[in-house]
C-alpha cells in the first residue's frame, strides 16, 4: 500500500539551505549528525540522531509530511504521518 502523501509532494523542490542545517547553521553551530530536507518546502533540517532533531521539529511546526535523506549517496523518504519509508 502506497502512502497517499506522497502525493503532495512538489515537484522539482530545491533545497533550501544546501550547505547544511538551516536552523543549526543560524545558531553558528554544525554538529548535525545527518541532513533531512523537507519534500514540500525544501527546509533542510538535521536527523534525529543529531542534538537540535530540526528535521522533526520542522514537521511539527509545519505538517509537511515527507521528507527525504539529503546525505550523499542515500535515495530514501520518510513519511512522518504514516511512520514509515516510502
Amino acid at each position: 500500500m502506497g502512502c497517499q502523501h506522497v502525493s503532495e509532494l512538489i515537484e522539482g523542490v530545491r533545497p533550501g539551505t544546501p550547505e547544511g542545517c538551516a536552523e543549526c547553521m543560524a545558531l553558528g553551530e554544525r554538529g548535525w549528525v545527518h541532513l533531512r530536507m523537507c519534500l514540500t518546502c525544501g527546509h533542510v533540517g538535521c536527523c534525529d540522531s543529531s542534538p537540535h532533531r530540526h528535521a522533526t521539529a520542522h514537521y511539527r511546526h509545519s505538517n509537511h509530511p515527507v521528507i527525504r535523506s539529503f546525505e550523499p549517496g542515500e535515495d530514501w523518504r520518510w513519511c512522518y504521518v504514516d511512520d514509515r519509508l516510502v
